[in-house]
């Protein structure tokens, strides 16, 4: 390693993405929009950059780009580990925490019990609450929900207002039996069990972190469905951790899905088939913001995969966020799927002086730098045409021997991210990788928005229909941006490169 490509321990601290100071994290918790401020808590681990030592860091942002880190919301202790959960805005204060006129945030999480405790090896459900949501109290009386399970973990609380009545619907799993249970609440602290979904399509790992919503299908406000997103570990369509969604209907009762491909233990052979959040290998604990205004739904998953995520090469901190995404339905040949877009004030940090635009141009087979383009972080648009090409697409933070290629292969209907050559990636056998997604093209065009940060890409493909989030470790002096061709030529529509300070 030479003085130009050694690293420190902001090489690659992302710009764009939200990484604690010092500390690892992983899954976002808790999170809530509340009195104009956006507040992401997560999994952290205080005392070290490896997993371990659970409770809630804290982070608050006025635009889901600059984000303000925090002294730990909710620590673990010696009875337990504070895993997974949400929080809800209890403004009726139906939980008797606070007042009429100071009602209460109250967390539900996940009790981990540690040897020795009254519930020891045990999963059940706790609370906390909070007047500022900075300052977080225990329930006297936990956990409020115990069903004497080592697996039964993950609650995300929301307030259901439906023909059934007004009330709090917990989603939570029990993580080995692909089950996702829900239960109702008037109050937070008694719950009555409501259904069971599961276990259907992906079950190749665990299921964790479910999320329960609805959203307008084709912005029809009349035609609205749920949507219930669960994540695995193992078990992606590209190995490792992944996520998945059904849509379908919730009557306060029962989640009753449309979009099932299997039920039962999975068929490997049909996982292509099913509805993934993002087909990337870093896209995992994916959940939503409660109370974004305007019925906005936005999410934002830990970017990181449960089969390197303690060996990445970040040191003192360990693991990013990825982007808010705002999440909507949308009707493609007939069939209803979710469509994700980035959201937040990424103008404000913006460069517009090394903006950097490009017109019809044809890619003849190889790899072309473009003169003017590199840069560290940037976004990316691009619209690609098909030629005689197997693939063609761009190599992002490259340097002529390193780079992470992203493109598509149109006969096979494939969208491609290679990260073999990315940078550095020995530090476990399963990071260098090719991973693929399924695309179309539409009216024989393909359109990528593509994010680069110092660690990492994120791609939305056809405006959103196709998602690819993968880790990348380059050297600071790889920010090259290339066109490549493979097998003959294709035809860049436009470019336009946005760099960001």
């Amino acid at each position: 390693m030479t003085a130009a490509t050694a690293t420190t321990a902001d090489t690659f601290r992302p710009a764009l993405h939200y990484t604690a100071r010092n500390t690892w994290l992983n899954d976002p918790n808790g999170l809530i929009f509340h009195e104009g401020v956006y507040h992401l808590y997560y999994q952290n681990n205080p005392l070290d950059n490896v997993w371990g030592n659970m409770s809630w860091g804290h982070a608050t942002s006025p635009d889901l780009v600059t984000w303000t880190e925090h002294p730990v919301a909710i620590s673990c202790d010696e009875e337990e580990d504070i895993f997974s959960g949400s929080i809800v805005f209890d403004r009726d204060n139906t939980s008797g925490f606070g007042t009429d006129s100071a009602p209460p945030l109250v967390a539900v999480y996940t009790s981990a019990f540690k040897p020795g405790s009254a519930h020891e090896g045990v999963q059940a459900q706790s609370l906390a609450y909070s007047r500022d949501g900075y300052t977080w109290s225990k329930h006297t009386a936990n956990p409020v929900l115990n069903r004497g399970s080592a697996e039964f973990r993950d609650p995300k609380v929301i307030r259901y207002d439906g023909g059934a009545g007004s009330y709090w619907v917990m989603v939570a799993v029990e993580a080995t039996d692909f089950h996702v249970v829900l239960y109702k609440s008037e109050d937070l602290k008694s719950w009555e069990l409501l259904s069971t979904f599961g276990p259907a399509n992906a079950t190749g790992g665990v299921w964790e972190c479910p999320d329960l919503f609805p959203l307008p299908v084709d912005g029809d406000p009349e035609n609205l469905q749920w949507v219930l997103t669960v994540n695995l570990n193992p078990g992606g369509p590209n190995n490792g951790s992944a996520g998945q969604y059904f849509v379908g209907e919730f009557d306060g009762t029962a989640f009753t899905s449309a979009t099932t491909v299997t039920e039962g233990v999975q068929d490997p052979d049909r996982l292509g088939e099913y509805q993934w959040l993002d087909w990337g290998r870093d896209y995992y604990a994916a959940v939503s913001f409660s109370d974004v205004p305007d019925n906005r739904r936005l999410m934002i998953a830990w970017m990181n995969n449960w089969e390197y995520a303690n060996q990445i090469p970040t040191s003192p901190w360990r693991s990013p966020m990825t982007l808010g995404r705002e999440v909507s339905l949308r009707t493609f040949d007939g069939k209803v799927r979710l469509i994700q877009e980035a959201t937040g004030d990424f103008a404000s940090i913006s460069d517009p002086a090394r903006a950097f635009s490009l017109a019809h141009t044809e890619i003849a087979e190889g790899t072309h730098i473009l003169d003017g383009a590199a840069g560290s972080v940037q976004r990316i648009d691009i619209t690609l045409t098909p030629g005689s090409a197997t693939e063609f697409g761009l190599v992002v933070r490259g340097d002529g021997d390193e780079g992470t290629r992203i493109g598509v292969r149109p006969v096979e209907g494939t969208l491609v991210v290679d990260r073999r050559d990315s940078g550095q990636s020995g530090f476990h056998e399963a990071f260098a990788s090719i991973d693929t997604a399924p695309i179309r093209g539409i009216e024989g065009s393909y359109k990528l928005t593509i994010f680069v940060d110092r660690c990492s890409v994120e791609v939305f493909a056809q405006d959103g229909q196709v998602t690819m989030t993968e880790l990348i470790f380059p050297a600071p002096t790889s920010t090259d941006l290339a066109l490549y061709s493979i097998g003959g030529t294709a035809t860049v529509t436009n470019l336009d490169v946005i760099h960001y300070a």
